[in-house]
């Protein structure tokens, strides 16, 4: 139970700090203001969902992609570090809209679609390519039955919680304001740095014991 708890609690807390849905919540608002309440819930349901199909894709098969592409752990923990730190770098310093990928041209082609959960939205605003290396490079380590299934359950876990934020976020926004967003953004940002750091540590002291 111990060991389900501890890799359930590390996974959760390090992809909320990845898909940052509080992040999302200013870009939500804006490309929904037009949206009725039903509506709004909808596209945050759909959102959810598609981030959890992403998500659980990228956990199971991803390594498979790897070998594919003959592509080593180290080099995808180091590649995904650099990502996961980049992307919380952004989030400390950068504009919400430019950080996760929302061109003005996506964000104008997406208000003339019927649904935008899956992109700008799912893709890549939330499951971007820092949350997939993650999974690929945590699968490798906590490969078990009691991790895969304490994985599995963190990742619909966090989907729930962006479904919740997501459909709240027209209320948080007025209750949080700007200032707000972007002081928990900064905060998540750090750790998002942090993790970033640690996989690039863990890469290269892996590749110097096996040398």
């Amino acid at each position: 139970m111990d060991v389900f708890l501890n890799t359930f609690f590390v996974l959760l807390g390090a992809l909320f700090s990845v898909l940052n849905p509080i992040g999302a919540i200013p870009i939500f608002v804006g490309l929904t203001q037009d949206y009725s309440k039903t509506e709004r819930s909808r596209v945050s349901l759909m959102t959810a969902i598609n981030v959890c199909i992403i998500l659980l894709i990228s956990f199971f098969i991803g390594e498979y992609v790897l070998k594919f592409f003959g592509i080593t752990i180290s080099a995808l923990r180091i590649a995904g570090g650099i990502l996961i730190a980049s992307s919380g770098f952004g989030l400390l310093n950068a504009n919400p809209k430019k950080r996760k990928g929302i061109s003005k041209k996506v964000e104008e082609d997406s208000l003339n679609r019927n649904s935008i959960a899956l992109t700008p939205l799912a893709m890549p605003m939330l499951a971007g390519p820092g949350s997939i290396s993650l999974l690929i490079a945590f699968n490798q380590d906590h490969n078990s039955t009691t991790d895969i299934l304490a994985s599995s359950l963190s990742i619909m876990i966090v989907s729930l919680l962006i479904f919740l934020i997501l459909r709240s976020a027209h209320y948080l926004a007025k209750y949080l304001g700007a200032s707000g967003i972007v002081a928990i953004s900064r905060i998540v940002g750090f750790l998002t740095v942090a993790i970033g750091i640690q996989y690039i540590i863990s890469a290269i002291l892996s590749i110097i014991r096996g040398i």
